[in-house]
């Protein structure tokens, strides 16, 4: 549409196209005229907005306290004398005022709320969609004027149309991402659920080893107490009999000291008694030797008597002998 040749209106039809732009101008100016001035071009709106409704909600706390104050003051300062009616015409008309201020903050904070309602977002959106409208009809005027005709109109009309297209595009290609998300998510959920179900039979699993663990840990532990007093009674008994034998040999031991210290004694009374004996003998034996020696000594005097007698009596013989 842009590369066709565009045909010359007439100078009337130009004329009346220009007064309806030039009216189209002039609404989109007043349209932005009549726009929140406070929000336009500012990007603190939300902080704005929350900062005045706390300061308006502030103000009403204050205003209802002192609204209360003077109630309770107003029933408890009823006029009983005439000289306290001024005092209470004065807190009925601080009531009346309080009122009044109190029914303008609750006005100025539904003004607040329905004013936060439009978001800043919405606000530039609009403002930029207008200032676009605006460019646009203003070339469109000017070239209406100087050539009668509205080229530029139909180029913004097609970069519209393309940009539509292209964002259309946009949003096909965010549908089928949308979709692969989806899916992705369902099979993100699946394996979730595997997982999950995965963990679950590892819990089971676990709580179920768990379970054997304590099993043995008692039965070990049962075991062991059995051991253990079963050794410690094989112990009592091996002491005991232990003990029984220690007895025994120590009463053994004790006869046999004291039989060793009889045969001792009977040994040194022996051996005393055998000294004896052989010191008796010894005596005897010295006697008899010396009594021996003597004898032997005598008896030898006395065979050499009788031999020298022989010879002598051999010689007289033989004299005879020999005189026969």
């Amino acid at each position: 549409m842009a590369n066709k040749k565009m045909e010359i209106v007439s100078p009337l039809e130009a004329v009346q196209i220009c007064a309806v732009l030039e009216d189209c101008l002039d609404q989109l100016a007043i349209l932005g005229y009549i726009m929140p001035v406070s929000y336009e071009g500012r990007t603190d709106i939300s902080n704005i907005d929350a900062q005045e409704i706390n300061e308006i909600i502030k103000s009403q706390k204050e205003l209802g306290a002192k609204y209360e104050q003077l109630m309770s003051a107003r029933s408890e300062n009823r006029p009983t004398v005439p000289s306290e009616s001024l005092k209470f015409t004065e807190l009925g008309q601080q009531l009346q005022e309080t009122s009044g201020d109190l029914k303008r903050a609750n006005h100025l904070f539904s003004r607040a709320e329905k004013q936060s309602a439009v978001s800043s977002d919405n606000l530039r959106k609009v403002q930029s969609d207008r200032q676009y409208a605006c460019e646009v009809i203003a070339e469109t005027l000017q070239e209406m004027q100087t050539s009668g005709t509205f080229q530029s109109l139909l180029q913004a009309v097609q970069r519209e149309e393309e940009r539509k297209s292209n964002f259309h595009t946009v949003i096909i290609r965010e549908q089928e991402g949308r979709k692969a998300i989806k899916s992705l998510q369902k099979q993100l959920q699946d394996v979730k659920k595997e997982k999950d179900l995965e963990l679950q039979n590892r819990n089971e699993m676990i709580a179920y080893l768990k379970d054997q663990l304590q099993e043995m840990k008692a039965k070990t532990d049962m075991e062991s107490r059995y051991v253990k007093k079963d050794t410690e009674l094989q112990v009592y008994q091996t002491q005991k009999k232990c003990s029984s034998a220690e007895s025994e040999l120590f009463v053994e031991i004790e006869k046999l000291r004291v039989k060793t210290d009889e045969e001792t004694r009977v040994h040194v009374e022996i051996e005393n008694f055998l000294r004896q004996q052989q010191t008796k003998l010894e005596e005897k034996l010295e006697y008899w030797m010396e009594k021996y020696e003597k004898d032997t000594e005598a008896k030898q005097q006395e065979l050499n008597a009788l031999k020298a007698s022989k010879a002598n009596d051999l010689a007289a013989l033989q004299e005879l002998a020999k005189k026969v």
